[in-house]
Order: C-alpha cells, then structure tokens, then sequence
C-alpha cells in the first residue's frame, strides 16, 4: 500500500518497529533502517541495481530478515518542488514493490540528502574512494531521519 501522506503512513505502523529507508539511483539502492522505536536511522548498505525483479527480491529479503514494519521513499523532486522523469521512476518502482508486499510504503522529499550525507563524509575525513562506495546509504540515511523527526513530531503533537 503506497500512501502519499506522512500521517496515513504512521497510522498504518505498529506502536513499535523499524523501518527502512531508501535511496532509489540508476545504478544503486542506499538502504537505511531505523531503531525499533523509530528515533534514529542507521546507514547499512547499497544494493547494485540489475533489474525490477532481483532488485525487489533483495530488497524483500533484507525486510523480512530485520522484521521491518514500513518503508520510505526518497522522492527526488526537482529544486522548485515539480516533478520530474525521476520521481516518475520513483513512483513507478513504488507501484511495483507495492504489488509484491503488505508493507506501508511512503515517500519523503529527498532533495540535497545526497549533498547532505556528501557535506558529513567530507568532514569526516572520509576518502572519495570511500565515500564514493557509501555515499548512497548515508543519503539514506538521511531520507529515512527526516522522515522520522516528522514522525516523532507528529507523535509528540498527537499525545
């Protein structure tokens, strides 16, 4: 089930549970995941993309390995918020996954996670060979922290 909206996303998510978080490129997949109480999001690997079905049943083993309860999108919107040929891809990559689990799926704005995640390897020290090998799963990262902090706020608002 694909929910465009962050609060219809929460509402569908157990009390407690990690989620995923992914940065959905031409070549890779970054893959995050969050902490049972969904407070913190921790950068764990980039998938080589091959094609739709191995993509997703890689993706759908690592879901179902960590138990995860739902998962986020990053949603790359063009600078001025419009949507592009890539968030088209996005979407489409979402309806496709949506058909093969039960999970939650929502999308969360990832413009400038990439420059983001790019800014904390630069500061720590880290080499382009390596960066270049993890830039994916700390943008991620940084998608599904977004995600989360909106989550929380919501929560904190709510009770």
């Amino acid at each position: 089930m694909i929910l465009d909206d962050i609060a219809a996303f929460l509402a569908l998510l157990p009390p407690n549970g990690a989620i995923a978080g992914l940065d959905l490129g031409d070549k890779t997949i970054g893959f995050a995941v969050s902490d049972l109480r969904r407070q913190v999001a921790t950068p764990i690997l980039v998938i080589r993309r091959v094609k739709f079905t191995e993509d997703a049943t890689r993706l759908l083993a690592l879901l179902a390995e960590r138990q995860l309860a739902g998962i986020v999108l990053g949603l790359p919107l063009n600078m001025d918020g419009t949507e592009g040929p890539r968030v088209q891809s996005t979407r489409a990559f979402a309806r496709n996954l949506a058909r093969l689990t039960d999970l939650p799926i929502t999308f969360w704005d990832e413009r400038l996670s990439t420059v983001a995640a790019e800014r904390a390897l630069l500061e720590a020290d880290t080499s382009r060979k390596r960066r270049s090998e993890v830039i994916d799963q700390v943008a991620a990262g940084y998608i599904l922290q977004g995600a989360l902090d909106r989550m929380g706020y919501m929560a904190r608002a709510a009770g």
